[in-house]
């Protein structure tokens, strides 16, 4: 398993498949390409300062560790997208998240926001 570190690979992942857990959101892409299954993690600014941020960012990591490879689709990218709740909830509970999460049918989110499925989402860069 491979590490998500590019942010258009980021970009990427977030049009695709969307699940919603109360400490995470699982974003999933299939990839065209026979590579390994690749997996990243972000935590926005909203949940909390660097050391918060950093401490939900670590549990999101070990959760993965602790879970077995077989669950994830082979040929996809996963995003774990952190939320505030990751702090205080029971681990165990988190992982048993983590695990339907992966069981679960998502829906795509391009189609759940009116958007066509090839178009991106806007970013953050500004216009030049």
């Amino acid at each position: 398993m491979d590490r998500l570190r590019q942010r258009a690979d980021f970009l990427a992942v977030a049009n695709g498949a969307r699940v919603n857990n109360p400490a995470f959101v699982l974003q999933s892409r299939r990839r065209d390409d026979l590579g390994p299954v690749r997996i990243g993690f972000t935590v926005t600014k909203k949940n909390g300062n660097a050391p918060e941020r950093n401490r939900i960012r670590r549990r999101l990591r070990e959760l993965v560790k602790r879970l077995d490879p077989v669950s994830m689709r082979p040929h996809h990218d996963y995003v774990l997208v952190g939320r505030r709740n990751a702090l205080s909830r029971d681990f165990a509970t988190m992982l048993d998240d983590l695990r339907i999460a992966f069981t679960k049918p998502a829906r795509h989110t391009a189609e759940a926001r009116g958007q066509r499925p090839g178009r991106a989402a806007a970013t953050s860069r500004k216009p030049d």
